[in-house]
């Protein structure tokens, strides 16, 4: 497979119908909203989807990654089930972060010593980090109790003004900067595909592949309130009312969500392996379809798939079509918003294919129920299956063989 140059894009679209739910909340914990085109718009933030997407990803790669702040207090707890010393397992713990820069990463004191940013790693670092320790337990050991003693004889030794002498809080690295650091840069298929930053260790920075978008409704879409209760099973004889009664709210619509792989930068950052940037393409997109951020799932069921999906496979830049649907949506005369909404991303995608030009756009085309007109999205077909299929063979043309969709 040849190289691209300058990158090579792969855009989802999908148009998704989404009955009451509560994917995504605020910080008031009711649904997220924007307000685009001058309407209320319900919401689904990108990290939302993103994580819906990632965690089916590792778990059919069997390869799983961790975000966490948690990681020195994890790997103490650890050594404590092996039978360490309490104060040896937390010295230890910390000496992972401590350990990884000459200066040690951040970490949050009055918090536990919790890192003070946010850790991408695969899941199998820790127990590479904790046999990490075991290896160096004499070398732990001999400098916490020096730590000790230090600390001991600073608070004993007085000050000439009689105030006591503060102790010395520089602790020295004990575990091999050069492995520990190493530990912390490994990475997963998904951290590849996504991307992970960290400035405190910049060798471990990856690009991410992937850039999504917020989701939003294609028409206006207000906030609705469900007030409900919950009976008291064990009520006192006579005694009538609820146990719990509350207001939560919901939304309901037709989502448009997009995505784009930058095919490029995922091979860079598998080091040139055109294969395995082609299987997490084709992964990504399963998961892009099938993927539902589980917020409130128990109470509203919305487990439903993308009415349409769309594909452009791009040289040079990835295309959004939110536009479409910056003026909103009106319902079809009979009712519903699914057919005015294809009609629009249709017409939206024709008149950006007439503005730009063919040049660049390497294929395209679509799936949707076989009872919807569709034009100007490319070629037609049947499945999903037979869709991805498409787009992943599309996406692996060389950039010299390409003729104009």
């Amino acid at each position: 497979m040849a190289a691209y140059a300058p990158a090579r894009y792969i855009d989802l679209h999908a148009l998704h119908p989404v009955p009451a739910s509560l994917l995504n909340r605020g910080e008031d914990n009711e649904p997220k909203t924007l307000v685009f085109g001058g309407a209320m718009r319900a919401m689904v933030s990108s990290q939302s989807w993103k994580r819906a997407i990632r965690l089916p990803m590792e778990a059919e790669l069997d390869e799983h990654a961790a975000r966490t702040r948690n990681l020195p207090l994890r790997v103490a707890d650890t050594l404590r089930e092996a039978g360490w010393p309490q104060d040896l397992a937390a010295f230890a713990g910390a000496q992972i972060v401590r350990s990884a820069t000459k200066e040690g990463l951040k970490t949050e004191e009055q918090q536990g010593g919790i890192t003070s940013a946010l850790l991408y790693l695969p899941r199998d670092v820790r127990s590479d980090m904790v046999q990490l320790c075991h290896e160096h337990r004499p070398q732990l050991e001999e400098t916490l109790a020096q730590q000790q003693a230090a600390a001991a004889a600073a608070a004993a030794a007085p000050k000439p003004n009689g105030r006591r002498k503060a102790k010395d809080s520089a602790v020295p690295a004990v575990l091999p900067t050069r492995t520990v650091a190493a530990l912390i840069r490994r990475r997963t298929a998904t951290i590849n595909l996504f991307g992970r930053m960290l400035a405190e260790l910049p060798d471990a920075h990856v690009d991410g592949a992937v850039q999504m978008a917020h989701a939003f409704t294609v028409h206006q879409s207000d906030p609705q309130p469900d007030y409900f209760t919950a009976v008291e099973d064990w009520a006192a004889p006579g005694e009538a009312g609820s146990a719990h009664l509350q207001t939560s709210f919901f939304t309901t619509g037709i989502l448009y969500r997009y995505a784009t792989v930058n095919l490029t930068e995922l091979i860079r950052n598998l080091n040139g392996d055109h294969d395995q940037a082609l299987r997490l393409l084709t992964l990504f997109t399963e998961m892009f379809i099938e993927s539902l951020p589980q917020a409130k799932k128990t109470s509203t069921a919305p487990h439903t798939l993308p009415h349409l999906l769309h594909y452009a496979v791009r040289d040079r830049r990835p295309v959004s079509y939110a536009a479409a649907f910056e003026q909103p949506v009106k319902p079809a005369p009979g009712g519903g918003y699914t057919l005015p909404a294809v009609q629009a991303l249709s017409t939206h995608a024709d008149a950006l294919g007439r503005l730009l030009g063919g040049r660049r756009r390497i294929a395209h085309g679509y799936a949707t129920y076989q009872n919807t007109p569709v034009d100007h999205l490319g070629t037609a077909h049947a499945s999903f299956e037979e869709l991805t299929d498409a787009l992943t063979e599309a996406a692996a043309q060389p950039a010299a063989s390409l003729a104009v969709a």
